[in-house]
């Protein structure tokens, strides 16, 4: 019997979602089910946990489509990135040194992007505005791994 070996060992998967209630669960099913067929289902609690807030935030305030990206460019390490239409980058990504504004405790929200930057080994934002391109946007990425705060 031949076995098929991938000739690298990085990978990437892209989803392409409509704004749909249903949305960010497919995300993460699909989520679970590549991490689960590339060996890498140790990463599935912090992976899912950042990919939920990314595609949440995404969901919740924006109204165009989204898109969910899975990247493996090392070694159990994942990047998970969130693509949407809206360009403004919410103020829990605004930058590294940038002060976070924390939600009263008795908020029902806020807390989403709080949460990635406190469990994602790193993360960040670009935006993109190419002139002339259709689809403009932002894409927020955070990564997990083995080797990092989190592994």
């Amino acid at each position: 019997m031949a076995t098929v070996s991938p000739s690298s060992s990085s990978w990437s998967y892209a989803l392409q979602l409509p704004h749909d209630p249903r949305a960010p669960g497919i995300a993460r099913a699909t989520l679970r089910t590549v991490l689960a067929a590339h060996d890498l289902a140790h990463l599935t609690p912090t992976a899912e946990l950042l990919a939920s807030e990314l595609l949440t935030n995404a969901h919740l305030h924006t109204r165009g489509p989204y898109a969910l990206r899975l990247l493996s460019a090392e070694p159990d390490r994942l990047r998970i990135a969130v693509w949407d239409t809206d360009s403004r980058v919410p103020p829990g990504f605004r930058g590294q040194g940038a002060p976070v504004v924390v939600p009263p405790d008795d908020a029902e929200g806020g807390r989403g992007l709080h949460l990635v930057r406190a469990c994602a080994d790193a993360w960040g934002v670009s935006v993109l505005r190419e002139p002339g391109a259709s689809e403009g946007g932002k894409l927020l990425w955070a990564e997990c791994g083995q080797t990092g705060v989190n592994g």
